[in-house]
């Protein structure tokens, strides 16, 4: 029986990005095979109840550190999206760095061993490029994280960025020399609506001041959208032309104080700090991520900065963490 478009794998289907990532899918005639760790006693209603997700979504056991496990859910599918990466902000450099990039090749080793699997787009960091070293006010591509710099600077949760940066380059080389088509899309704070069962941290973190979050604070960083993030992805196994590397974000960076003003403005029941307190938060600053590369191989941006935190701040209240 033909499978609408295709059918597609997209691993760490709980996560914020990947839920959203099954529900397009399926929305645009898509079969979808997703992964999660230990499903038993889960509760998975948020991606069970999805229209159509009861003739095209199957859910499956897998681990990252049994790449092995992911065979049932990747056979058969013309595209996998590896969304799922370890984060355990308390493990040592070394460790989540091997269970990161283990976990990687691991997966695309079973896409290329499946003989239908086409593409494998692969969900990066933008902490793959923003530690490179250098005073550049806006980077792209061609800019990778230095690791020496990392271990020195030790910047916010740098044992996860050094992870991500060797995954991604691993990645890719795998791509190379085994002649699997890779695309890495390199992301910064994804933020917007969300049905997993978790807030997601990367709003606790543009918007830490609403959540009580207290360390860890950029005082600048760059956004997108999360819908705009999942249609990227797609746009990558529609756009057969296109490899490599590609960064995925709305041009420039925003400062605490401005998010802390539009927050007042639409939101003033928050009780949050004064403009002037804001403006004094010494956290770290991200340069500007250019994704031009990305806008010229015909991709459309739908969300700019003002809407995407709107929606966000909706969907955090009607979740009831707000």
């Amino acid at each position: 029986m033909a499978e609408g478009k295709g059918r597609v794998c997209v691993t760490g289907g709980t996560g914020f990005i990947a839920s959203m990532m099954i529900r397009r899918l399926l929305s645009n005639g898509y079969y979808v095979n997703t992964t999660t760790r230990s499903a038993a006693g889960k509760d998975l209603s948020f991606l069970t109840n999805l229209p159509d997700a009861s003739e095209k979504l199957r859910i499956f056991n897998a681990d990252l550190n049994n790449p092995e496990s992911f065979c049932p859910a990747i056979e058969g599918c013309k595209w996998v999206f590896h969304t799922a990466t370890p984060v355990d902000l308390d493990e040592e450099v070394e460790t989540m760095s091997k269970r990161t990039v283990d976990g990687a090749l691991g997966v695309l080793r079973v896409s290329l061993n499946s003989k239908t699997v086409k593409e494998v787009v692969f969900t990066a960091s933008c902490t793959d490029v923003i530690y490179c070293g250098e005073e550049v006010d806006e980077l792209d591509e061609s800019y990778w994280s230095d690791i020496d710099f990392i271990n020195k600077t030790k910047p916010i949760n740098w044992p996860y960025s050094i992870s991500q940066l060797l995954a991604e380059k691993a990645v890719l080389e795998f791509g190379e020399k085994h002649g699997l088509d890779i695309v890495t899309l390199v992301l910064p704070f994804v933020i917007g609506p969300f049905i997993c069962s978790k807030l997601p941290l990367s709003i606790q973190m543009a918007l830490p001041w609403l959540f009580g979050y207290e360390h860890d604070i950029f005082s600048s960083f760059s956004i997108i959208h999360v819908d705009d993030v999942v249609r990227a992805h797609i746009f990558m196994i529609e756009h057969p032309n296109i490899k490599g590397r590609y960064i995925c974000s709305l041009s420039g960076t925003i400062l605490m104080e401005e998010t802390g003003e539009l927050v007042h403005d639409k939101y003033p029941e928050f009780q949050i700090p004064t403009l002037d307190n804001l403006k004094e938060i010494k956290g770290e600053k991200m340069p500007s991520l250019n994704s031009k590369k990305l806008i010229d191989a015909g991709f459309e941006y739908n969300y700019g900065t003002k809407e995407t935190f709107e929606e966000s701040i909706q969907c955090c209240k009607a979740n009831g963490y707000l």
